[in-house]
């Protein structure tokens, strides 16, 4: 464990201006960059899923403004590392052979400050972080406009994969509900609700802090072993993600998380650790994004499994799989989103908007599906965005 907190304390003080010494571990920032991108470059070239769904029931699409000129677009490397970015442009280049979308995609990091200070029409990425919708309210005096366009992967790790609980195999234990999580992965309650300003989503009282593998029905030699709890270090984007699910976004965390960070290793490449300690420890459990994969593209180690999750204490219990995460019955699936400005009373631009209904189109999801790698969106999901559209378009 000392290797793994050095190495998330040391990627919390990355220096740029050093790059890796041959043959050494290095979390310097160059270092991981390097690293990152050969890794994303060659994992953007291979398919995750060979599944064909039926979107039939997805609207076929029929352009309602011609589109000419340019529409940029910043953000997330993944839809660049993969074919998608390619696939969506000469698609929608058929009905619009006058348009050009102009990537500039380094990271999801860019989205937002890409759209606060003009230089892009649209910002593709991960969910919009707490500090980056401040930085657009507080520039334009209105909340950006969001919209979903993909379900994350199921096996990719970049491709804003799912999350995954996972333990040894040898545990019992073969489902957990979110309150449960709640009591596992979050901080421990010493007293009562009242005086207090935070209240979780589980309203959990000091009696359900999960501490031990007793406290969750297991006997005989489980009865009183603690609950080893692994994650990652508290800076990356995948533990705030999991707080807003699992704890509400109350960054409040178990005591004793054991945290990790990626760094790249003697050989060069980008590793993280997290899945090797865990394999080896009978009573931990981890949230884990793509958990049927490493970061590095390997298989999970085979003392380990994936449990089942439920929203509600009563279930259903839902699995881990291409299908649950597709359909979004797995609670714990990811999303893809696009970001954009619109000012008040004016309608959204309408080059954007024609490409954001290509996207939600069956021709668009069609071209998510043959990447291979995000999950197209369901009926329900893109008709929900598609009302919006059609609201904003006034």
């Amino acid at each position: 464990m000392n290797r793994a907190v050095a190495i998330a304390a040391a990627g919390a003080f990355l220096s740029t201006n050093t790059v890796q010494a041959q043959g050494q571990e290095s979390t310097e920032g160059l270092a991981m960059q390097e690293a990152r991108a050969k890794m994303m470059t060659e994992r953007g070239k291979t398919i995750s899923y060979t599944k064909k769904w039926d979107l039939n029931g997805l609207p076929k699409y029929q352009p309602q403004h011609k589109v000419s000129g340019t529409i940029r677009i910043w953000g997330s490397n993944y839809i660049v590392d993969g074919f998608l970015g390619g696939y969506w442009e000469a698609a929608f280049k058929k009905y619009h052979p006058d348009a050009k979308l102009d990537y500039q995609m380094k990271t999801t990091l860019a989205a937002v400050p890409s759209l606060v200070f003009g230089v892009a029409d649209l910002g593709i990425g991960r969910k919009i972080t707490f500090a980056e919708q401040e930085l657009f309210e507080r520039y334009k005096d209105r909340a950006p406009v969001e919209i979903e366009l993909a379900t994350g992967s199921y096996d990719m790790n970049g491709w804003q994969p799912g999350y995954g609980i996972v333990v040894h195999k040898d545990n019992p234990i073969s489902r957990l509900s979110m309150k449960q999580l709640d009591g596992i992965f979050g901080a421990e309650r010493l007293g009562g609700w009242e005086g207090t300003s935070w209240r979780p989503n589980w309203a959990r009282g000091p009696e359900e802090n999960i501490r031990t593998w007793g406290q969750l029905g297991l006997t005989g030699d489980w009865k009183d072993k603690p609950i080893n709890v692994y994650g990652l270090t508290l800076r990356y984007h995948q533990a705030t993600e999991i707080s807003d699910l699992v704890l509400k976004a109350s960054d409040k965390w178990n005591e004793r998380l054991r945290i990790y960070a990626n760094y790249v290793s003697a050989g060069g490449k980008l590793e993280r650790g997290l899945n090797a300690d865990l394999a080896k420890d009978r009573y931990g459990i981890s949230y884990i994004a793509a958990p049927t994969s490493t970061l590095t593209g390997r298989a999970m180690p085979p003392s380990l499994k994936v449990l089942a999750i439920a929203t509600k204490e009563n279930g259903p219990y839902v699995p881990y799989s291409l299908e649950t995460l597709h359909d979004r019955s797995y609670p714990l699936y990811s999303r893809i989103y696009a970001y954009t400005d619109r000012a008040p009373g004016q309608p959204m631009d309408p080059k954007v908007l024609e490409f954001l209904r290509f996207v939600l189109s069956q021709e668009g999801q069609a071209e998510v599906m043959r990447d291979g790698k995000y999950l197209p969106l369901t009926a329900d999901v893109v008709q929900a965005q598609l009302k919006k559209l059609q609201e904003l378009s006034k």
